[in-house]
């Protein structure tokens, strides 16, 4: 189990969009956020934010990719330098997510801020984001096929149910086979539970492996 997790550790991802806004003596700073799976994808996301905020002063940037969080970038667009592009980067690595475009737009209100000022604007605007976005955990799981009898499906059923396990597909023939992902961790404990609940009937096998996503945080805000 260990290695697995040391081979395939989990990571966070944001998979779906987030929004925030804080507004500092009429200047308006709204945020920005969206999953990103390459550099170019945070650059698309970028682009089209700068389209749709085309009157905004500033569009400030972060962005982080890789399982490893191997490519991060950030900008301030013109703000003086370090008071807008890295408190957004470093909100996007406080909350541990990867894969992520973060652009906070600002509105200038005639009212020069500070640099105090504008790296809690930046940040504060960036974390109402985060907290509004889909956060994900990839975990590198096991695709697994168990062919039973009919006689066992209320108790695989019941097994499977009572930890959480979804079917994701299942074929009535005659036998019953049911489709299942679990983490590696769990492969050898299931395997052994669904044998004995069987009494060594159910036949087990591995056709796949790969990272899958489990929902962490639900964006409602939407």
């Amino acid at each position: 189990m260990d290695e697995y997790k040391k081979e395939f550790p989990p990571y966070r991802v944001v998979y779906q969009e987030g929004n925030g806004a804080y507004e500092e003596k009429k200047s308006r700073f709204i945020a920005s956020i969206a999953p990103a799976s390459s550099e170019e994808e945070a650059v698309s996301f970028i682009e089209s934010i700068r389209k749709k905020y085309y009157d905004a002063r500033h569009h400030c940037t972060a962005f982080i990719i890789g399982r490893n969080k191997e490519l991060t970038r950030c900008s301030d667009d013109g703000e003086p330098s370090g008071t807008a592009g890295k408190p957004i980067l470093e909100v996007l690595l406080g909350a541990d997510v990867t894969n992520v475009v973060a652009v906070v737009t600002r509105y200038f209100g005639g009212t020069l801020l500070g640099t105090g000022g504008l790296v809690r604007a930046y940040t504060q605007a960036a974390r109402e984001g985060i907290e509004n976005a889909g956060i994900g955990i990839m975990r590198y799981k096991t695709e697994m096929t168990i062919e039973i009898d009919y006689t066992d499906v209320g108790k695989v059923q019941y097994l499977l149910g009572s930890r959480k396990i979804d079917i994701s597909q299942s074929r009535y023939t005659d036998k019953v086979e049911f489709d299942i992902r679990i983490s590696n961790e769990e492969k050898g404990e299931v395997s052994k539970a669904l044998t004995e609940a069987t009494a060594a009937r159910a036949k087990i096998n591995v056709i796949g492996a790969g990272y899958d996503m489990d929902i962490e945080k639900s964006d409602h805000k939407q």
